[in-house]
């Protein structure tokens, strides 16, 4: 979410989504307060360091590792009373947490090499980032008397699985990880937080195609992802979206626009990516209301103070249009 102040973005997700509110994001913070900052925070007995290139595994903890761990614990205060002011308890709060190769990707090892680049480093690193997060994930839940979700952001493993990943030096990139073995990470994450929570547990990629299958594979409960850039999608995507909703498993669809559009859209026109998709995997409408949750496109840093609200309140309106549609679309 945009801004700084964490106060104002929590009462304004307990507000706008009483139903699943979230801990609110607030990247304008600067170091500590983004995906891998945040993330980078809730590991246990490791610390990470700032460098020019990205976070670095160090030493001990410094100011910029000190600075994550006390973003996390403002952000459970405001939460907490906005949850307190809100007067009724939600059945669960979300809360993101950069995926297990998201993490791997952006975080260096101390010669400056990617931590996925070591396979002892990369179960190193997850198994303290899963205990990180069953202590967040009580101290949540404690505090606001709901259960967690919990949401892995993956926006880097398609580059991770196509080798695009480029070497410190920048000359090369680094080998591809084998769909097998990022499955298999990925399902050892998923099923030990679920474990923790109780919990279905959400990952978000939201790349232009991104890997259902191997997600659906690996466990996920739901699966994110930008519906607008559907348009024109393979067939072999279109395929692994439709196996996913055979299987159970539910799609978040994003539909709301990120940032401020040119002109402010109704529900028809927001709605029409996820009618148009339905349409096209030969499910009825219905389905929508059954295993379809509505999202923003990405992360809404980038909207302003009048477009945030008025997205949070589209997500919501139109989640609701799906379990009762109007009679015209």
């Amino acid at each position: 979410m945009p801004g700084t102040d964490i106060a104002e973005a929590a009462a304004i997700v307990f507000g706008e989504l009483p139903d699943l509110p979230h801990v609110p994001e607030l990247p304008d913070r600067g170091v500590g307060a983004d995906l891998l900052g945040r993330t980078a925070g809730m590991l246990v007995d490791i610390a990470v360091d700032v460098v020019p290139t990205a976070y670095r595994i160090a030493a001990r903890p410094g100011r910029h590792h000190r600075r994550a761990v006390d973003l996390r614990r403002w952000d459970i205060d405001a939460v907490t009373e906005a949850a307190q002011h809100a007067g009724a308890t939600p059945w669960a709060v979300k809360t993101q947490v950069a995926g297990p190769w998201t993490t791997a990707a952006g975080i260096e090892l101390a010669r400056g090499r990617r931590v996925l680049t070591d396979h002892g480093a990369t179960h190193d690193v997850v198994e303290s980032l899963l205990e990180g997060i069953a202590a967040h994930v009580a101290e949540l839940s404690q505090r606001t008397g709901a259960g967690v979700v919990v949401q892995f952001d993956e926006p880097t493993l398609p580059d991770v699985l196509a080798g695009a990943l480029p070497t410190p030096s920048g000359y090369g990139t680094v080998d591809a990880v084998p769909e097998p073995e990022a499955r298999e990470l990925l399902h050892h994450v998923i099923s030990r937080t679920a474990e923790i929570t109780g919990n279905p547990v959400v990952v978000h990629c939201c790349a232009r195609r991104p890997p259902v299958a191997l997600l659906r594979a690996a466990g996920a409960h739901a699966i994110a992802l930008d519906a607008t850039l559907l348009d024109g999608a393979p067939g072999s995507l279109l395929d692994e979206l439709g196996e996913t909703w055979d299987a159970g498993v539910q799609l978040g669809l994003g539909l709301i626009p990120a940032e401020p559009p040119a002109v402010w859209p109704d529900l028809s026109r927001v709605a029409r990516p996820a009618l148009d998709l339905v349409d096209r995997l030969g499910f009825n409408r219905s389905i929508l209301a059954e295993r379809a949750l509505v999202t923003p496109t990405c992360g809404l840093a980038g909207a302003t103070g009048g477009w945030l609200r008025r997205a949070l309140a589209l997500t919501r309106d139109l989640g609701r249009a799906f379990v009762e549609p109007p009679e015209r679309w």
